[in-house]
């Protein structure tokens, strides 16, 4: 009995060294925990952009697409035709604006030099034509009176030469008051409305040109059509904002990451970005943080993975990438930010 019992306290012994010597060493092998560096990146879904943000084009008129000039990624100059509709009324509009301007100078013209030469001259030899036939009807006038006097013709006769002479000073005034209307100068109320009747035709025909350059739409930019979304023969609506093309100007890109609001106060401009898509696997894109948005609002990008998040708050990011780099405007793309 007192063999068994020594053996089991020398068992109990030996397994409890054994047991600190397996613990011990353990320890040894594992050693201390290693300290888990902070997370120093902020990751954000983002879109890559043109530097003049996507610009939509569109109509002030209504009217039918007479030919599309341009396709989708065509690049284009500011003021390049990119569609134009159907401007014959419009044209002839310009046409009809452009006789009414000339017809109205040409009255100015007429108003402010005064009457031709010829119609001078005209004025000049009716007063003197006047004046002959004046002079003879007071001759003529004289004779019958001396004749009614000597009893050698009626009364009548002698008022008829009286009514004739008067007859011949009237048409002499006329003659004088026309060559003095034709002669004199232009006065100033009819300078004045001939001023303004040109005025008018001029801004009309300013009108009728500006519709007829809103019938050719054209590019506000340098840059390339993103998307073309009308066809000729194709009507428009008057007053319909509904876009005509999709432009962009990439000759700087940039990308809009929308950063989550419980990491907005870890962003600021001036810090490097990463950027990632999946059509380029590992390959990296760099570039750097330029604005930073003042108004938290909802997502516009969306990854369509199982566990995102789409009813949070996001603030707006724009990197601009490194020089060199360049990928399609309207991709999809994973933006890391330190």
């Amino acid at each position: 009995m007192k063999r068994t019992l020594a053996l089991l306290l020398m068992f109990c012994l030996g397994a409890g060294a054994a047991w600190r010597a397996l613990q011990h060493t353990s320890s040894a092998a594992e050693g201390p925990l290693p300290e888990v560096p902070p997370v120093r990146w902020v990751a954000a879904p983002g879109r890559v952009e043109p530097v003049s943000e996507e610009v939509k084009v569109g109509s002030a008129l209504g009217g039918k697409v007479l030919r599309v000039t341009v396709e989708e990624g065509d690049r284009v100059r500011a003021g390049q035709t990119l569609a134009q509709l159907e401007n014959d009324d419009f044209a002839a509009r310009v046409v009809a604006a452009e006789a009414s301007v000339a017809q109205a100078e040409a009255l100015l013209r007429r108003v402010t030099n005064g009457s031709r030469d010829e119609e001078r001259r005209e004025a000049r030899a009716a007063i003197v034509e006047a004046e002959a036939v004046l002079d003879n009807a007071a001759a003529e006038r004289d004779r019958r009176r001396a004749l009614f006097e000597s009893g050698d013709v009626s009364r009548s006769e002698m008022e008829r030469a009286e009514r004739e002479w008067s007859v011949a000073q009237a048409r002499l005034k006329a003659a004088e008051e026309r060559f003095a209307f034709v002669d004199a100068d232009a006065r100033e109320e009819d300078t004045a409305r001939a001023t303004a009747d040109v005025a008018l035709a001029r801004a009309r025909l300013a009108e009728a040109r500006a519709l007829y350059a809103k019938t050719f739409i054209r590019s506000p930019v340098n840059g390339v059509v993103l998307r073309r979304h009308v066809r000729a023969g194709e009507a428009l609506a008057d007053g319909s904002e509904a876009p005509l093309f999709t432009m962009g100007d990439d000759r700087v890109l940039r990308v809009r990451a929308e950063i989550d609001e419980s990491d907005i106060a870890r962003v600021t401009p001036g810090q490097s970005a990463r950027i990632r898509a999946d059509a380029y696997g590992e390959r990296e894109f760099t570039g750097r943080v330029v604005r930073v948005g003042p108004l938290v609002g909802k997502k516009n990008v969306f990854t369509e993975r199982p566990s995102e998040r789409v009813d949070t708050k996001v603030l707006d990011a724009l990197i601009e990438l490194d020089p060199g780099q360049v990928l399609p405007a309207g991709l999809r793309v994973d933006v890391f930010i330190g």
